[in-house]
């Protein structure tokens, strides 16, 4: 019996016929859609938004709300999703978990009924963009030591400050932002082209070139009470419950990426022939091969069990930590490998190693760095807060 390379484990047995033909679908989009280009906008730092309404029609935008106009998926679905996507490039993966998990997931979850029935439908068309405002450039992995402000004044808000690497700010029509407000922190709903709001992109970045980044910039911005989530508590736990379901998509997501670049690295080890045999027949070579496989094999485990875990509603946050941490050093791992297995070949954009590889250096970064996640299993198994 031969073994997929890419699934050692055989994570395809244990999928149901509705998940594979989610995981397949989206699979031939990729194929058709993503890849002949995403090289050309990844060098020309450019974020395809032609894509975004094909994204839409697939029914991958909040795929797993129920209603609203949402395809109503389970978490295998949505991780198969994610894996796809990133498959193709993080910046893809990147834009519909943000509109979904930390966009559309807060409105559904913290939003009123006016809220949810405005923006919701809107968003799972593509018709409306969202972003997500928790983190400043002081603040990083501290998101308390928040300086954005919402002071009350009559029956209106007053947002003040910024926001920094905002992945969809240039251009999203809705971002959902977080504010220190005189009982702690509270979920606002900010539209562009209110009075006093901004958003810039950043440029020169050496990674996620095909994402939309940006800063948001609010300056006496007056917000109705209506702008505000009224379901969101005081305090983190809300932003934070947004990122625990980002992550879980994340933890699928990389290994999309690291699966390109494992496939990659096998087609041209094959091909190459160096002192008179392929470069895959050598010791040294399949070792490594098998360490990427290896590292995948277990990514997938831990992500399907996850999955299974999220449907049944008994997932933690620090198991989705652990899964974050996990993959995405395996993930990072193995684009660093077949960049190197391919040589000088690996440097350019004409094969996906070295973009993965980049891709990744922000994608272990954002949404809880390496460090964060393991002192959050550190605080887990001890009891003790390291922070």
């Amino acid at each position: 019996m031969a073994h997929d390379p890419l699934d050692l484990t055989g994570i395809e047995d244990e999928l149901q016929e509705d998940e594979r033909l989610v995981r397949d679908s989206v699979a031939r989009f990729v194929d058709a859609e993503v890849l002949p280009d995403i090289g050309r906008h990844f060098a020309d730092h450019h974020f395809p938004r032609e894509l975004v309404l094909p994204l839409a029609r697939l029914g991958l935008l909040g795929s797993s709300i129920e209603g609203y106009g949402c395809a109503g998926l389970n978490a295998v679905c949505y991780g198969l999703i994610c894996q796809q996507l990133e498959r193709g490039d993080s910046a893809l993966r990147s834009f519909v978990s943000v509109q979904s998990s930390l966009c559309m997931f807060p409105i559904h979850a913290y939003g009123s009924e006016a809220q949810r029935e405005r923006w919701l439908p809107a968003m799972a068309r593509g018709e409306a963009i969202g972003c997500f405002g928790l983190t400043e450039s002081h603040g990083g992995s501290d998101p308390l030591n928040m300086n954005t402000t919402a002071r009350k004044r009559g029956s209106d808000w007053v947002l003040n400050g910024s926001k920094m690497w905002i992945t969809n700010a240039p251009i999203a029509d809705v971002a959902v932002v977080w504010a220190l407000t005189d009982e702690g922190v509270r979920g606002f709903l900010v539209e562009r082209g209110m009075k006093g709001f901004s958003t810039q992109e950043i440029e020169r970045k050496m990674s996620l070139r095909a994402s939309a980044t940006g800063a948001l910039f609010f300056d006496d911005v007056v917000l109705p009470q209506e702008s505000l989530l009224p379901g969101s508590s005081v305090g983190l736990k809300a932003p934070l419950s947004c990122l625990t379901q980002a992550r879980f998509g994340i933890a699928w997501g990389v290994l999309g990426a690291a699966q390109a670049c494992l496939s990659e690295a096998l087609h041209y080890t094959r091909e190459r022939v160096l002192f008179g045999r392929p470069l895959a027949a050598t010791q040294a070579v399949q070792i490594r091969l098998a360490e990427m496989a290896r590292k995948i094999a277990v990514g997938q485990s831990l992500a399907l069990q996850l999955a299974h875990r999220k449907d049944r509603g008994i997932l933690t946050p620090v198991q989705v930590s652990l899964a974050k941490w996990n993959n995405c050093r395996a993930a990072i791992d193995v684009a660093r490998e077949a960049r190197d297995l391919l040589g000088g070949a690996g440097i350019t954009t004409e094969h996906a190693a070295i973009r993965h590889a980049l891709n990744l250096e922000s994608v272990i970064t954002y949404e809880g760095t390496e460090t964060i996640h393991q002192l959050s299993v550190g605080r887990e198994l001890t009891g003790l807060n390291a922070f």
